[in-house]
């Protein structure tokens, strides 16, 4: 049985608690004043992990909400993710040293693709994830701003061979959209690179988890990340949590 990760999300922007439909900065919605309640409230319902992003620090390539961040992985009794404006090595040591599981990289990995190799080297495989946000297949930078001319496959070929383990493949026209994410990219993803995929973007329902959690079974896809959903009430982190041990 392979049971897959389910990362609760949390995007901060404006220190609250907001989701963007399709990554438009104009089209937000706040869901909490509190990024740090809103960990423990899903701490409390039995999260192992927590997905942090640093809309602000995405858009203007610096840590905005890096004091939230670590009070979060310090005083929670969770594994933290974070992504979003980490654009150099001490913003990387920064976060690993004071708590942080894992650091999220996603524009510094199109534009210095060597500096992230070194990062790897230096801070392991299993710490420095690859975000790879794609539209049409080519992967967008900068808060999704701006749209790059590689491929997801490419640029995750390209990071298994550097020794990253995991990689978050978001859809964004599926993102904050409800509307299911996108499997047949995710599968090709996986098959392409062999790295641990982390399904993100469209999740819209428990059947949904359901889907990733099936294909978990064939592929290397290993956790699937929800925000909107839980926010909208379609279904409780704890039935999310139950619904992946089912496959």
């Amino acid at each position: 049985m392979t049971s897959i990760q389910v990362y609760p999300a949390i995007d901060m922007k404006g220190g609250k608690c907001v989701r963007l439909y399709q990554g438009d900065y104009e089209q937000e919605t706040i869901y909490g004043e509190s990024p740090f309640d809103m960990a423990k409230k899903f701490t409390d319902e039995g999260a192992t992990w927590i997905h942090l992003v640093d809309l602000d620090g995405a858009k203007d390539g610096e840590k905005i909400h890096a004091q939230e961040v670590i009070r979060i992985a310090k005083e929670l009794p969770v594994n933290v993710q974070i992504g979003g404006g980490i654009r150099s090595k001490d913003d990387v040591r920064l976060y690993l040293e004071n708590g942080v599981n894992r650091v999220i990289i996603g524009s510094l990995a199109i534009s210095q693709p060597e500096t992230v190799a070194d990062l790897i080297n230096e801070f392991g495989g299993e710490r420095i994830v690859i975000g790879l946000d794609a539209k049409d297949g080519m992967v967008a930078t900068h808060g999704w701003l701006e749209t790059s001319t590689q491929s997801a496959v490419e640029v995750g070929q390209y990071f298994a061979s550097k020794g990253v383990k995991h990689v978050i493949f978001t859809d964004i026209a599926t993102d904050g959209t409800l509307q299911g994410p996108n499997l047949v990219a995710n599968k090709e993803l996986a098959e392409a690179t062999g790295l641990s995929i982390i399904v993100s973007g469209g999740i819209s329902s428990l059947e949904d988890i359901g889907d990733v959690a099936k294909l978990a079974k064939e592929t290397t896809v290993r956790g699937v990340i929800t925000g909107k959903a839980l926010y909208n009430n379609r279904f409780t982190l704890t039935e999310a949590l139950q619904e992946v041990t089912k496959w």
